[in-house]
């Protein structure tokens, strides 16, 4: 015998896996199965065994649908009770359940037998119907049925014993075998409620008894009880139901649903607490609260692929919206709103993550966004109205130090930013190298945020007692020291090591590290291909980059790395560092007279107090970005990212700031990503390499997902005239539909090419 337990300790079987391991060991040639289950379904068929043998189950605790599609040759039995849909479609097993079944037993069974030994839900037997090439099916309850029973019933055989129900005024339930057209049932006690608009009841036949006769001790010795045979022998307490035949029907006239509602109805029956209404006759097609589904403009209500994927959630089809109608400068502008770095980062460093995602990439390429950064770099915004009347002290000024003095210095607060280096900026200014970051972008950039009134204290290093005083002197502090700190591994020989930030640093200040002819940089991420570039730069001949796993760095800065003429090797595991180079862990060498190690940095914090928790060389941050009352940070602080992760942060971290400052409650902004089913990509035009515009021209590929492009498609489409466009008198545009006008048809967002319509099922209610 196949003996299996669905469950361990907490741990449950999934239904598909234990239908597989069924299907397994009967291809295996298993015939005997027991079944500890815990509520998984379709047990017990349809099976076949390979070489024709019967099955044989024994199920405890089955879920729906046990023996469903059963077929001839498989015997179940069912120990204590069974939910719904019991012999659902049984095309020949025996199926046998010891105690209660649910709802809908026996429903649409074709053939075998289906025996329970106490009671069976509503509808049960419903849709049982015989294919005369093969036996009828037959379905046995001890005891009684639920409301509904046998309906649509077109064949098989029928028989509910009445054991135990005395006490019910029918134990066939209510309304039972409305719609019958065939088949025969047979029940013992009390009946009411039977539709005989559809039924007629008669006494025993002789070939009625002789087959219950007949059939009895198989039924009561499948649900084990023999012993109640004499007491459900009393043919006298029996009675058969049968169809009317066509020609004994009613020949009335079709009903009205009026007066059906009013005269017919089932008093006080399952649907009376639903039944409210004014009997009036809706048609198919209306308007206003009786429509199915309503549409709503949706407009932003969703984050384009391009949003979701930036991290500092700039809304790039936003701007080219803007540019689309002509509002140039207004486009310029808005990415400020989100970052003070649109041409430094945006434009130079960042590997555009939101263009990975695009949407036009299914089409050609990715809309431009990386390149519509420069066009920002020269713009500004306004200051400040009202001033806040409070002060931020900022120490870091690399990109989240920036972007959250940036942030705050526009809602009118007075910031004061602390840089240990000669200039600001960061690793923007120390360490990406100039050949991707051209010195005149990030100049404007920081020229920008200091013209906008952000105080810059350069040359000023931060240790525990200027922490204190600077803490004292405002009413909030913000840690973005960034991670300047390289990590370095201590192999043997690790003294020799390089290590790839300071590296980098000293290119950007002018001193020109040496290096050898042959240079090794450990790392292929974006920092070791920027150490490589630096390498070659001063004056190395060949680079060999390694790195325990794959190259996480961008695709186009391996290429850069690689047209240099730099190898890359992974998985190499280093051993040991010596003079000529590096042993792997497994003894093979690799050449080179300069190492630099480029595998992460940490930041420096010995300057905060106790009490100010660090972990793995981070801080630890609560959800709002604090670390102390009236301390908050972001950034590289926090955990190691991209300039564009930085940014992100540092535009939750100034919320954070001035949530508390103004004794708000911050929240975290989350954002949902447009289902690209919702989008139309059909309406634009593929064009090839040399067709694509420049970027601030990319506005006629932009498909503007999420965001409505004003393209008055659902306006003009919409055949009952319902949808409106207006205009508020902030000049922004809104598209509304009537509802008295509106039959819910879905052509709008149907045809709305950037998803921006939904259809909504309608939840006003009918009556007050």
């Amino acid at each position: 015998m196949f003996k299996l337990k669905s469950l361990d300790g907490s741990q449950r079987m999934s239904t598909q896996d234990l239908l597989q391991i069924i299907n397994e060991a009967v291809a295996a040639g298993e015939t005997e199965f027991h079944i500890e289950a815990s509520g998984q379904h379709d047990i017990g068929g349809p099976l076949w065994h390979p070489e024709g043998k019967d099955l044989n189950f024994l199920v405890k605790n089955p879920g729906q649908r046990v023996g469903s599609m059963c077929l001839e040759g498989t015997q179940i039995i069912v120990e204590g009770s069974a939910s719904a849909d019991v012999g659902w479609l049984n095309a020949g097993g025996k199926i046998v359940v010891r105690g209660d079944a649910g709802d809908t037993a026996a429903h649409c069974a074709a053939s075998g037998n289906i025996f329970i030994g106490g009671r069976a839900g509503t509808r049960s037997g419903s849709l049982m119907k015989h294919d005369p090439l093969y036996a009828p099916p037959e379905f046995w309850v001890l005891k009684n049925c639920g409301s509904f029973s046998f309906e649509f019933m077109s064949g098989g055989i029928a028989v509910v014993c009445g054991y135990d129900s005395e006490k019910f005024e029918s134990v066939l339930g209510d309304r039972s075998c409305v719609g019958m057209v065939g088949g025969t049932l047979y029940f013992r006690g009390n009946a009411s409620g039977i539709s005989e608009k559809d039924v007629k009841i008669r006494p025993l036949e002789e070939e009625d008894i002789a087959y219950l006769d007949g059939k009895m001790d198989d039924f009561l010795t499948s649900i084990a009880r023999p012993e109640i045979r004499a007491e459900l022998s009393n043919w006298s307490e029996w009675y058969k139901v049968i169809p009317l035949k066509y020609e004994e029907r009613s020949k009335t006239s079709q009903t009205k649903i009026l007066p059906f509602r009013t005269e017919e109805w089932v008093p006080n029956g399952i649907f009376s607490d639903v039944l409210r209404d004014d009997f009036s006759v809706i048609g198919l097609v209306t308007t206003g609260v009786y429509r199915q589904r309503v549409p709503v403009w949706e407009n932003a209500y969703y984050a384009s692929p391009c949003e979701f994927n930036c991290t500092a959630s700039i809304p790039s089809q936003r701007r080219y919206n803007l540019l689309r109608e002509g509002k140039v400068e207004e486009a310029y502008k808005l990415v400020l709103e989100y970052t003070p770095f649109p041409g430094s980062v945006c434009g130079a460093v960042c590997p555009n993550v939101c263009m990975e995602d695009c949407t036009r990439k299914n089409l050609d390429i990715s809309v431009q966004i990386g390149e519509l950064g420069t066009y920002s770099k020269d713009v500004t915004l306004d200051k400040a109205a009202v001033p806040k009347g409070k002060s931020v002290a900022v120490i870091g000024g690399g990109a989240a130090g920036l972007t959250v003095a940036w942030q705050l210095i526009r809602k009118g607060y007075d910031i004061t930013v602390f840089e240990s280096d000669e200039k600001m900026g960061g690793k923007l200014e120390q360490v990406i190298p100039r050949s991707r970051l051209p010195q005149q972008t990030l100049a404007a950039e920081l020229k920008r945020i200091k013209d906008m009134g952000v105080v810059f204290k350069n040359n000023t290093p931060v240790d525990r007692e200027k922490f204190s005083e600077i803490r004292a002197a405002y009413d909030a502090v913000v840690v973005a020291t960034g991670g300047h700190k390289g990590r370095v591994i201590p192999w043997p020989g690790h003294e020799r090591i390089v290590k790839g930030i300071d590296f980098l640093k000293g290119i950007n200040k002018g001193k020109s590290p040496k290096v050898g002819k042959h240079v090794i940089v450990i790392g292929c991420g974006n920092s070791g291909m920027d150490a490589a570039v630096g390498a070659y730069q001063m004056g190395a001949e060949h680079v060999t980059c390694i790195d325990v796993q794959r190259p996480a760095a961008d695709d186009k800065e391996i290429a850069h790395v690689e047209d240099l003429g730099a190898t890359l090797m992974w998985p190499v595991v280093t051993k040991e560092v010596t003079a000529e180079g590096i042993i792997t862990q497994d003894n093979q060498f690799i050449k080179g007279d300069t190492i630099i190690i480029a595998i992460g940095e940490v930041p420096e914090l010995e300057f905060l107090p106790e009490g100010i928790v660090i972990e793995k060389g981070h801080l630890k941050v609560a959800g709002d970005y604090r670390i102390a009352e009236g301390v908050y940070t972001a950034g590289d602080a926090v955990k190691p990212g991209r300039m564009v992760d930085a940014i992100g942060a540092a535009q939750q971290a100034a919320a954070a700031v001035d949530a508390y400052l103004m004794g708000t409650t911050y929240q975290l902004q989350t954002k949902t990503k447009i289902d690209k089913n919702r989008l139309s990509t059909a309406y634009f035009k593929k064009c090839h390499t040399c067709d694509v515009p420049k970027a601030d021209d990319d506005h006629l590929r932009c498909i503007s997902c999420g965001t409505c492009r004003d393209c008055h498609m659902c306006e003009r489409s919409c055949p009952e005239n319902a949808i409106a466009r207006t205009l508020g008198s902030d000049g922004n545009f809104e598209y509304i539909s009537n509802a008295n006008k509106c039959i819910g048809c879905g052509i709008c967002a149907g045809i709305c090419p950037c998803g921006i319509w939904s259809m909504h099922a309608n939840k006003q209610p009918i009556h007050a």
